[in-house]
């Protein structure tokens, strides 16, 4: 932990955190900058400009990230068992209904995306308390409650990420590895922008996007300048 808190004020003497950069810049800096053994996740973080408590000011959505997002997922398939090894065989992790019914009602979570068909949200609507808080709650509009599983999983696999913002207004995304090569970070940050700019609620007037930040998973965070985003 002192490493780690040696190494952050290190870089903090290098960055400055009130400028804005150039996209490339970013990315260039970040990598240079990282000090630990693992590969980072690249994180957005997008501040917009809604007032989080009027629902007809909030965003959720899914999108597919061109280059993918290099993070290794588990899929859980909450169907009925006669559904279960169609879905495990267009590469579900889990897949079924007493079994996930069980783990889940236990507080056994051992997957990232839920993913379900409409006829089962009634069995599944009971796990609200236990699944919301935790963003795994199947939801149409984030392509989770879907007749298509094989379309969901393989969109899954492919590097579709769900976003939504908090109640700061802010919307928080990986939206690739630090391995990956400048130019598939660059490609997909400007379209998780372009989508986000695009779901700009009707209810909100004026400049949608107040600020966009970058940060790697163990490092600072740095304002990219918008203008080279668009």
């Amino acid at each position: 932990m002192k490493t780690l808190t040696k190494n952050r004020k290190k870089i903090s003497k290098e960055i400055d955190i009130e400028k804005s950069y150039n996209l490339n810049d970013a990315i260039k800096i970040l990598k240079e900058t990282s000090f630990v053994k693992f590969d980072e996740t690249l994180d957005i973080a997008i501040k917009l400009n809604i007032d989080s408590s009027k629902t007809d000011q909030n965003i959720k959505g899914f999108f597919n990230l061109p280059k993918g997002s290099g993070k290794k997922i588990k899929i859980a398939v909450y169907t009925k068992e006669d559904k279960a090894k169609e879905a495990k065989d267009h590469g579900a992790d889990l897949a079924g209904e007493e079994n996930l019914t069980n783990d889940i009602s236990s507080g056994k979570i051992n997957f990232d995306i839920l993913i379900t068909t409409p006829d089962m949200m009634p069995s599944i609507g009971k796990f609200a308390k236990i699944l919301g808080p935790k963003g795994l709650m199947p939801n149409t509009k984030l392509g989770t409650v879907t007749n298509d599983i094989s379309l969901a999983v393989k969109n899954a696999r492919l590097g579709q990420i769900q976003y939504k913002n908090d109640k700061a207004g802010i919307v928080h995304a990986g939206v690739g590895k630090l391995k990956f090569s400048d130019d598939d970070l660059s490609e997909n940050i400007k379209a998780f922008y372009d989508i986000i700019q695009k779901s700009k609620p009707e209810a909100v007037k004026g400049n949608f996007i107040k600020k966009v930040s970058l940060a790697s998973t163990m490092g600072l965070g740095l304002k990219i300048n918008q203008g080279d985003l668009r």
